[in-house]
């Protein structure tokens, strides 16, 4: 045991709390290091120069964890250094490579977590830009796509057998359903979450509209009380109440993830005093509706559904007044068998591509003034169409305005046999 290991020890006789555990995360933005404690503390923080560094002085505590270990690479903390003053106050400093604008806060225990104390250090340097609603030379721009991946950091989501963790999942449906976008002419995507890291319930519609969103989508697979449950939904906003006990349950259960991603009660406190503009949000709402059942309609090839409707809660992360929202949940993470799915990379691909289809059509059907996508199809120029059941090349062709010859020519099919949920390029009429 080392001279500073065994110090630590000697003061916890003493010490009112001890800290459990230290936790580091990095964000595209800051660097969030977390200290888990079995009891509140008081802290406070100093900046120090020559050399740059940031000390964090905990009152009354005795340090349990290594510091040791913690992942610094790509992050402005060189190294971290931990040790007793005053006799049982724990003094924690962070050597600086570059610099940074500290901010901590303290969070008392609930049912998710216990007590913490938290330290942000804020990038100096702004992160890379994202897509903005920028038109190209020919005047038509991207309709960009805010992508989120429900939970992350310090908050893993619902648990599913074998330690499966939601925020895992998520963030590879969420990639999957990037690259999809990505592809496709007339999209740009944005990742709200491109990492292992927390972002606030209200932090995550602000970079949306900061992104100049044209939709926001947020990717989750919960859990419930039952394992039985099963199936995906779509949800939609609701102002008036929840329309099932599900969606009411699922809502309350998201919008207490700040209590466990760690944010300050003053940023919570503006979320709650967040008016929603009375909703003369009406139409965006309307969008949103429209945009989830046609999310919802393409998933059915892929899933059992929950509900054949989209359902509608409160959820805080949908509170964006200027852009349709959905919240997808992929399935229970608590059902053993969509779990085991959910598990799979070609499930998670099928499910990424079917939240994918549902969305591009809508927005190919209801496109921005401006767009690439608006252009196209006022020119019926860059049309598809995914194959349903029951779809025949003729039924298609008349459709569209188009002969099943050009159909035929245009998307290389030499017979008539097509697959259901295959995509056609739809000719100019």
């Amino acid at each position: 045991m080392s001279t500073l290991a065994a110090s630590l020890l000697v003061a916890a006789g003493a010490a009112a709390a001890t800290v459990q555990d230290v936790r580091l995360w990095r964000a595209p933005d800051h660097t969030r290091i977390v200290l888990d404690l079995d009891a509140p503390a008081e802290h406070r923080v100093i900046v120090l120069d020559s050399p740059r560094r940031v000390v964090l002085d905990v009152t009354d505590v005795v340090l349990r964890a290594s510091v040791d270990e913690l992942p610094l690479a790509d992050t402005p903390i060189a190294r971290v250094r931990a040790g007793v003053r005053e006799g049982d106050d724990l003094r924690l400093v962070f050597d600086l490579k570059a610099l940074v604008t500290p901010r901590s806060f303290s969070l008392r225990a609930n049912a998710q977590a216990g007590d913490r104390v938290v330290l942000d250090l804020y990038d100096d340097a702004p992160p890379a830009d994202a897509p903005r609603k920028v038109a190209q030379s020919d005047g038509r721009r991207d309709v960009i796509v805010a992508i989120d991946a429900g939970h992350g950091g310090e908050d893993p989501g619902a648990l599913g057998p074998g330690r499966l963790r939601e925020k895992d999942v998520v963030l590879a449906i969420a990639r999957e359903l990037h690259d999809h976008f990505e592809r496709e002419p007339g999209f740009s995507p944005t990742l709200v979450r491109s990492g292992d890291y927390y972002v606030s319930l209200r932090g995550r519609r602000d970079l949306a509209r900061k992104r100049q969103a044209d939709l926001f989508v947020s990717i989750h697979a919960d859990a419930f009380t039952r394992k039985e449950a099963n199936g995906a939904s779509v949800y939609a906003l609701s102002t008036r109440g929840a329309t099932s006990t599900t969606a009411r349950y699922l809502a309350e259960k998201e919008n207490a993830a700040d209590l466990i991603g760690g944010v300050r009660l003053a940023d919570k406190d503006e979320m709650l005093a967040e008016v929603l503009a009375d909703l003369s949000m009406t139409s965006t709402l309307d969008a949103s509706l429209n945009m989830g059942a046609s999310v919802l309609g393409e998933m059915d090839s892929v899933a059992r559904l929950h509900k054949r409707q989209v359902e509608q809660a409160a959820f805080a992360v949908l509170k964006s007044p200027d852009i349709p929202s959905i919240l997808v949940e992929t399935g229970f993470i608590s059902n053993p068998a969509e779990a085991r799915k959910l598990a799979t990379a070609s499930y998670r691909r099928q499910m990424a591509a079917a939240i994918f289809r549902g969305l591009r059509r809508w927005w190919r059907d209801h496109p921005p003034p401006g767009t690439l996508l608006a252009w196209q199809k006022e020119n019926g120029v860059g049309r598809q169409y995914t194959i349903a059941r029951g779809d025949t090349l003729s039924g298609i062709a008349q459709r569209f305005n188009v002969s099943v010859a050009d159909l035929k020519s245009y998307n290389g099919l030499r017979g008539d046999r097509i697959m259901v949920g295959k995509t056609l390029k739809i000719p100019a009429s």
